[in-house]
């Protein structure tokens, strides 16, 4: 398998624009920071007032990185003009060295979502949408037809960590959804809405959550929408990194960790057995295949840890990855000589 890096200034172009969009997030703190306790985590929020009521805006889990952004949070609103137009060359850049960008409506969408807070508030981009944004992460460069979509965006959150926020979106993704000409999908049983197809096309969004069991449709407060429960979900998304699709100036999303995204196409390329998910596990499979070979050179210490962690899980797992790994024999080599 050919792979090819992009360009080392291509690379630093992507770290620079992604490190800007964060302090970009810093610079808007309107009062004072508060550390919040929350199972064994700690939130910050931002804490003003507004009128005479005091208001907070979750900004993120407490780390060294954002701590350090916080402390330079004048710093940075002065510097906004010159950062955005710094923002703006550096996505020039990345489009003239090659980096895919985001379609014009998946983009808009993003763009309206992050606006709202819904990554800011736990949401992941997850599935075609998020390995598209692995050539910024891994400087690799990806097959255009390959990365061919139809519009479909997946976004997925876990349930406890909604609830525990406290905090909401500006403006609810289904409000979105629907001012950009897409339609609520009525569940069949409970009449939740959890997707939304567009009505010119046949683009889909739809909203997931881990399931640990029962995969029914529960409710997501800090992003306003319900969601479909899946297992597995939860070894995906824990642990998200910031990432940007090329959109305008770009545009801050969350997605999974690219050693948990090629290890969980791995498990649920074996749930799609038949009828038209066969096409689908094909392509699951691809981009496992694709990801583990980049990986296995460049962070094996990070792929040899997932595969690891999807292992002690349990019978089931394991008999799901080896089921897609007798699939392709050369990946299933490279994974066990990392052990």
């Amino acid at each position: 398998m050919d792979i090819l890096s992009h360009s080392r200034s291509a690379q630093v172009a992507y770290q620079d624009l992604l490190r800007l969009h964060l302090d970009e997030t810093a610079s808007g703190i309107l009062g004072s920071i508060e550390a919040r306790q929350r199972n064994g985590r700690t939130y910050l929020y931002d804490k003003f007032r507004l009128g005479t009521e005091m208001k907070s805006c979750y900004l993120g889990e407490d780390t060294p990185e954002m701590r350090a952004r916080l402390a330079r949070a004048t710093e940075l609103k002065a510097d906004a003009k010159e950062r955005r137009k710094t923002m703006a060359r550096l996505a020039r850049t990345l489009r003239a060295e090659g980096f895919i960008a985001t379609d014009r409506d998946s983009g808009s969408m993003l763009l309206a979502f992050a606006r709202a807070g819904v990554f800011r508030l736990g949401g992941t981009l997850v599935g075609t949408g998020a390995y598209a944004l692995y050539q910024g992460e891994l400087g690799v460069r990806f097959d255009a037809e390959e990365l061919a979509q139809t519009g479909d965006l997946d976004i997925a959150s876990f349930e406890r960590l909604s609830v525990a926020l406290e905090d909401r979106v500006e403006e609810t993704p289904g409000e979105i959804l629907q001012a950009l000409k897409f339609e609520p999908v009525l569940g069949i049983h409970d009449r939740q809405v959890w997707r939304w197809r567009q009505s010119r096309g046949q683009a889909m969004v739809e909203f997931l959550t881990p399931a640990f069991g029962d995969e029914r449709v529960k409710r997501l407060p800090a992003l306003g929408v319900s969601a479909q429960a899946l297992n597995y979900l939860n070894f995906l998304i824990a642990e998200p990194i910031p990432a940007i699709a090329l959109y305008r100036s770009g545009v801050l999303v969350q997605i999974p960790r690219p050693e948990r995204f090629a290890i969980h196409k791995l498990i649920v390329a074996d749930r799609r057995l038949r009828g038209p998910d066969q096409a689908k596990a094909r392509k699951e499979r691809a981009q496992a295949e694709f990801l583990i070979a980049v990986l296995a050179e460049d962070r094996p210490d990070d792929l040899a840890e997932a595969f690891q962690d999807a292992l002690s899980r349990g019978p089931r797992w394991r008999e799901r990855l080896e089921a897609s790994l007798n699939r392709l024999p050369r990946t299933a080599e490279t994974l066990r000589s990392l052990a």
